[in-house]
Protein backbone atom coordinates (compact mmCIF):
# COMPACT_ATOMS: atom_id res chain seq x y z
CA UNK A 1 0.00 0.00 0.00
CA UNK A 2 0.91 3.55 -0.96
CA UNK A 3 0.30 4.88 2.40
CA UNK A 4 3.42 5.92 4.69
CA UNK A 5 0.69 7.31 7.82
CA UNK A 6 -2.47 8.09 8.64
CA UNK A 7 -3.05 11.53 7.88
CA UNK A 8 -4.49 12.33 4.74
CA UNK A 9 -1.50 13.99 2.93
CA UNK A 10 1.14 10.99 4.05
CA UNK A 11 1.05 8.82 0.93
CA UNK A 12 2.63 8.44 -1.94
CA UNK A 13 0.17 8.48 -4.33
CA UNK A 14 -1.32 12.09 -2.73
CA UNK A 15 1.57 13.54 -2.43
CA UNK A 16 2.39 12.68 -6.90
CA UNK A 17 -1.32 14.02 -7.42
CA UNK A 18 -1.51 16.97 -5.47
CA UNK A 19 1.92 18.06 -6.49
CA UNK A 20 1.38 17.73 -10.08
CA UNK A 21 -2.12 20.02 -9.71
CA UNK A 22 -0.31 22.72 -7.91
CA UNK A 23 2.58 22.43 -10.50
CA UNK A 24 0.58 23.45 -12.96
CA UNK A 25 -1.41 25.61 -11.02
CA UNK A 26 1.39 27.78 -9.91
CA UNK A 27 1.93 28.10 -13.66
CA UNK A 28 -1.34 29.56 -14.56
CA UNK A 29 -3.36 26.77 -15.07
CA UNK A 30 -7.06 27.35 -14.80
CA UNK A 31 -8.10 24.17 -11.61
CA UNK A 32 -11.00 23.06 -13.93
CA UNK A 33 -9.01 21.83 -16.46
CA UNK A 34 -6.01 20.81 -14.49
CA UNK A 35 -7.87 18.36 -12.89
CA UNK A 36 -9.22 16.71 -16.20
CA UNK A 37 -5.56 16.63 -17.08
CA UNK A 38 -4.48 14.74 -14.47
CA UNK A 39 -7.76 12.51 -14.48
CA UNK A 40 -6.80 11.66 -18.12
CA UNK A 41 -3.16 11.15 -17.76
CA UNK A 42 -3.36 9.23 -14.14
CA UNK A 43 -6.46 6.95 -15.07
CA UNK A 44 -4.70 3.98 -13.92
CA UNK A 45 -3.92 4.93 -10.52
CA UNK A 46 -7.73 4.47 -10.30
CA UNK A 47 -7.56 0.98 -10.79
CA UNK A 48 -5.31 0.53 -8.25
CA UNK A 49 -7.83 -0.74 -5.19
CA UNK A 50 -5.05 0.45 -2.77
CA UNK A 51 -4.57 4.29 -4.52
CA UNK A 52 -7.33 5.66 -5.47
CA UNK A 53 -8.66 6.81 -2.77
CA UNK A 54 -5.56 8.96 -2.06
CA UNK A 55 -6.12 10.04 -6.26
CA UNK A 56 -9.60 11.52 -4.88
CA UNK A 57 -8.64 12.73 -2.34
CA UNK A 58 -5.71 14.87 -3.66
CA UNK A 59 -7.69 16.37 -6.32
CA UNK A 60 -10.31 17.23 -3.76
CA UNK A 61 -8.19 19.32 -1.54
CA UNK A 62 -6.55 20.62 -4.37
CA UNK A 63 -9.46 21.82 -5.78
CA UNK A 64 -10.87 22.96 -2.08
CA UNK A 65 -7.91 25.23 -1.75
CA UNK A 66 -8.17 26.56 -5.57
CA UNK A 67 -12.22 27.25 -4.44
CA UNK A 68 -13.19 25.02 -7.52
CA UNK A 69 -14.35 22.10 -5.70
CA UNK A 70 -17.01 20.38 -7.92
CA UNK A 71 -20.05 18.18 -6.33
CA UNK A 72 -19.18 15.22 -8.76
CA UNK A 73 -15.75 14.92 -6.86
CA UNK A 74 -17.11 15.95 -3.56
CA UNK A 75 -19.91 13.33 -3.70
CA UNK A 76 -17.02 10.75 -4.51
CA UNK A 77 -14.61 11.45 -1.49
CA UNK A 78 -18.07 11.86 0.82
CA UNK A 79 -19.33 8.21 -0.42
CA UNK A 80 -15.38 6.81 0.14
CA UNK A 81 -15.56 8.39 3.45
CA UNK A 82 -19.12 7.71 4.88
CA UNK A 83 -19.26 4.24 3.60
CA UNK A 84 -16.44 3.50 5.24
CA UNK A 85 -14.85 2.09 2.36
CA UNK A 86 -11.24 3.67 2.90
CA UNK A 87 -11.48 2.19 6.63
CA UNK A 88 -12.25 -1.25 4.87
CA UNK A 89 -9.63 -1.14 2.65
CA UNK A 90 -7.07 -0.50 5.96
CA UNK A 91 -8.24 -3.58 7.66
CA UNK A 92 -7.46 -5.32 4.82
CA UNK A 93 -4.27 -4.00 4.50
CA UNK A 94 -3.39 -5.50 7.63
CA UNK A 95 -3.91 -1.84 9.46
CA UNK A 96 -3.89 -2.13 13.45
CA UNK A 97 -7.01 -0.65 15.73
CA UNK A 98 -4.92 1.94 16.63
CA UNK A 99 -4.12 3.11 13.32
CA UNK A 100 -8.09 2.44 12.16
CA UNK A 101 -8.92 5.13 15.04
CA UNK A 102 -6.12 7.69 13.45
CA UNK A 103 -7.25 7.20 10.13
CA UNK A 104 -11.02 7.75 11.61
CA UNK A 105 -10.21 10.80 13.01
CA UNK A 106 -7.99 12.26 9.76
CA UNK A 107 -11.35 10.85 7.75
CA UNK A 108 -13.62 12.91 9.17
CA UNK A 109 -11.69 16.23 9.93
CA UNK A 110 -11.33 15.90 6.04
CA UNK A 111 -14.81 15.88 5.22
CA UNK A 112 -15.52 18.52 7.52
CA UNK A 113 -12.80 20.94 5.95
CA UNK A 114 -14.43 20.31 2.52
CA UNK A 115 -17.70 20.75 3.33
CA UNK A 116 -16.77 24.10 4.88
CA UNK A 117 -16.15 27.18 2.72
CA UNK A 118 -12.63 28.97 2.27
CA UNK A 119 -12.60 32.44 2.26
CA UNK A 120 -10.40 32.77 -0.54
CA UNK A 121 -8.52 30.76 -3.25
CA UNK A 122 -4.83 29.78 -2.20
CA UNK A 123 -2.39 32.14 -4.07
CA UNK A 124 -0.25 30.97 -7.04
CA UNK A 125 3.43 30.90 -6.29
CA UNK A 126 6.14 31.84 -8.37
CA UNK A 127 8.37 29.01 -9.31
CA UNK A 128 11.45 29.18 -6.90
CA UNK A 129 14.76 27.99 -8.10
CA UNK A 130 15.27 24.44 -6.30
CA UNK A 131 18.48 22.92 -5.63
CA UNK A 132 19.05 19.11 -4.92
CA UNK A 133 19.85 18.10 -1.68
CA UNK A 134 22.49 15.42 -2.28
CA UNK A 135 25.26 14.81 -5.06
CA UNK A 136 25.75 12.16 -7.59
CA UNK A 137 27.26 9.87 -5.54
CA UNK A 138 26.77 10.26 -2.29
CA UNK A 139 25.81 7.25 -0.13
CA UNK A 140 23.33 7.73 2.42
CA UNK A 141 22.43 5.47 5.94
CA UNK A 142 19.37 5.12 8.25
CA UNK A 143 17.82 2.82 10.64
CA UNK A 144 15.17 0.30 9.98
CA UNK A 145 12.57 -1.28 12.21
CA UNK A 146 14.69 -4.40 13.20
CA UNK A 147 17.19 -1.92 14.71
CA UNK A 148 19.80 -2.51 11.55
CA UNK A 149 20.75 -0.10 9.20
CA UNK A 150 19.95 0.38 5.25
CA UNK A 151 21.60 2.33 2.50
CA UNK A 152 20.76 4.01 -0.53
CA UNK A 153 23.01 5.55 -3.05
CA UNK A 154 22.39 8.91 -4.95
CA UNK A 155 22.40 8.08 -9.08
CA UNK A 156 22.03 11.45 -10.31
CA UNK A 157 21.30 15.38 -9.79
CA UNK A 158 18.83 16.87 -11.72
CA UNK A 159 20.29 20.36 -12.44
CA UNK A 160 16.95 21.71 -13.65
CA UNK A 161 15.79 24.71 -11.39
CA UNK A 162 12.22 23.88 -11.74
CA UNK A 163 12.62 20.98 -10.33
CA UNK A 164 16.10 20.03 -8.20
CA UNK A 165 15.45 16.03 -7.80
CA UNK A 166 18.12 13.17 -6.72
CA UNK A 167 17.57 9.91 -8.58
CA UNK A 168 17.96 7.49 -5.53
CA UNK A 169 18.49 3.40 -5.36
CA UNK A 170 17.42 1.87 -1.91
CA UNK A 171 19.74 -1.12 -1.49
CA UNK A 172 18.84 -4.18 0.43
CA UNK A 173 21.86 -3.54 2.85
CA UNK A 174 20.29 -4.70 6.62
CA UNK A 175 23.75 -4.41 8.55
CA UNK A 176 24.01 -4.06 12.22
CA UNK A 177 26.90 -1.23 11.99
CA UNK A 178 26.55 1.32 9.68
CA UNK A 179 27.39 0.55 6.25
CA UNK A 180 30.61 1.30 4.87
CA UNK A 181 31.67 2.49 1.46
CA UNK A 182 32.80 -0.90 0.59
CA UNK A 183 29.32 -1.79 1.63
CA UNK A 184 27.34 0.38 -0.39
CA UNK A 185 29.57 -0.26 -3.66
CA UNK A 186 28.58 -4.35 -3.14
CA UNK A 187 24.91 -3.90 -2.28
CA UNK A 188 21.90 -5.43 -4.10
CA UNK A 189 19.67 -2.36 -5.40
CA UNK A 190 16.20 -3.13 -3.55
CA UNK A 191 13.58 -5.11 -5.82
CA UNK A 192 10.27 -5.07 -4.58
CA UNK A 193 7.18 -7.16 -4.78
CA UNK A 194 5.17 -6.31 -1.92
CA UNK A 195 1.84 -4.31 -2.43
CA UNK A 196 1.20 -3.32 -5.78
CA UNK A 197 5.46 -3.20 -6.70
CA UNK A 198 6.08 -6.22 -9.31
CA UNK A 199 9.70 -7.32 -8.85
CA UNK A 200 10.40 -3.22 -9.35
CA UNK A 201 13.79 -1.77 -8.50
CA UNK A 202 12.99 0.78 -6.26
CA UNK A 203 15.05 3.70 -7.76
CA UNK A 204 12.95 6.92 -8.15
CA UNK A 205 13.40 10.16 -8.54
CA UNK A 206 12.60 12.16 -5.11
CA UNK A 207 12.22 16.13 -5.16
CA UNK A 208 13.68 18.16 -2.83
CA UNK A 209 10.61 20.29 -1.50
CA UNK A 210 9.82 18.59 1.59
CA UNK A 211 12.96 16.77 2.61
CA UNK A 212 14.15 19.46 5.32
CA UNK A 213 10.89 19.88 6.90
CA UNK A 214 9.87 16.19 7.24
CA UNK A 215 12.75 13.45 6.07
CA UNK A 216 16.32 15.27 7.06
CA UNK A 217 16.07 13.74 10.41
CA UNK A 218 16.06 10.05 9.19
CA UNK A 219 18.89 10.31 6.46
CA UNK A 220 23.11 10.03 6.88
CA UNK A 221 25.35 11.16 4.59
CA UNK A 222 28.08 8.73 5.06
CA UNK A 223 30.59 9.40 2.08
CA UNK A 224 30.69 9.15 -1.82
CA UNK A 225 30.92 6.46 -4.18
CA UNK A 226 32.03 6.90 -7.96
CA UNK A 227 29.02 6.65 -10.44
CA UNK A 228 29.74 6.52 -13.75
CA UNK A 229 26.67 6.04 -15.80
CA UNK A 230 24.61 9.40 -16.63
CA UNK A 231 20.88 9.62 -16.08
CA UNK A 232 17.82 11.44 -17.99
CA UNK A 233 14.58 12.77 -15.62
CA UNK A 234 13.51 13.76 -19.22
CA UNK A 235 13.92 11.07 -21.34
CA UNK A 236 11.19 8.23 -20.05
CA UNK A 237 11.98 6.10 -23.48
CA UNK A 238 15.94 5.71 -21.95
CA UNK A 239 16.06 1.61 -21.83
CA UNK A 240 16.94 1.72 -17.71
CA UNK A 241 16.79 -0.64 -15.48
CA UNK A 242 14.23 0.71 -13.80
CA UNK A 243 10.60 2.45 -14.27
CA UNK A 244 10.46 6.53 -14.46
CA UNK A 245 8.78 8.04 -11.28
CA UNK A 246 8.65 11.21 -9.67
CA UNK A 247 7.55 11.03 -5.97
CA UNK A 248 8.10 14.25 -2.69
CA UNK A 249 8.18 11.73 -0.35
CA UNK A 250 11.76 10.19 0.81
CA UNK A 251 10.38 6.95 1.93
CA UNK A 252 13.57 4.54 1.42
CA UNK A 253 12.95 2.72 4.76
CA UNK A 254 9.85 2.35 4.55
CA UNK A 255 10.47 0.51 1.26
CA UNK A 256 12.81 -1.86 2.55
CA UNK A 257 10.51 -1.79 5.96
CA UNK A 258 8.01 -3.07 3.77
CA UNK A 259 10.07 -5.40 1.48
CA UNK A 260 11.52 -7.31 4.33
CA UNK A 261 8.08 -7.57 6.71
CA UNK A 262 6.67 -9.08 2.87
CA UNK A 263 9.42 -11.67 2.65
CA UNK A 264 8.42 -13.34 5.97
CA UNK A 265 5.27 -14.45 4.38
CA UNK A 266 6.32 -13.90 0.80
CA UNK A 267 9.05 -15.49 -1.17
CA UNK A 268 12.18 -12.70 -2.20
CA UNK A 269 11.73 -11.28 -6.09
CA UNK A 270 13.85 -13.24 -8.16
CA UNK A 271 15.41 -10.67 -9.95
CA UNK A 272 18.57 -9.25 -8.82
CA UNK A 273 20.05 -6.33 -8.88
CA UNK A 274 23.52 -4.42 -7.88
CA UNK A 275 24.80 -1.23 -7.51
CA UNK A 276 27.44 -1.57 -9.65
CA UNK A 277 24.97 -2.07 -12.56
CA UNK A 278 23.38 1.09 -11.86
CA UNK A 279 26.66 2.79 -11.30
CA UNK A 280 29.49 1.28 -14.07
CA UNK A 281 30.08 1.94 -17.35
CA UNK A 282 30.71 -1.74 -18.56
CA UNK A 283 30.33 -1.22 -22.49
CA UNK A 284 33.95 0.56 -22.01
Amino acid sequence: MGTWGTAIKDNDAFADIYGEFFELYNKGGQPENISQKIRTENWEILEIEEEKHSFWFAIALAQWETKSLNAEVLSIVENIITSGADLKLWLELGASEYEIKKRKIALDNFLGRLRSSRPKAKPRKRPKLKIPIFSTGDCLAFKINNGNYGGAVVLATDKNTEDGCNLIATTRLNTKTKPRLIDFENAEVLVCNFGNWQNEAHVVWYMPDEYYKNYSGIYELVGKIEVELEYDINNSSKDYLFRQSLTLSWMMNYAIDRQLESEVSKPKPLKTLTIKQFTRNTNG
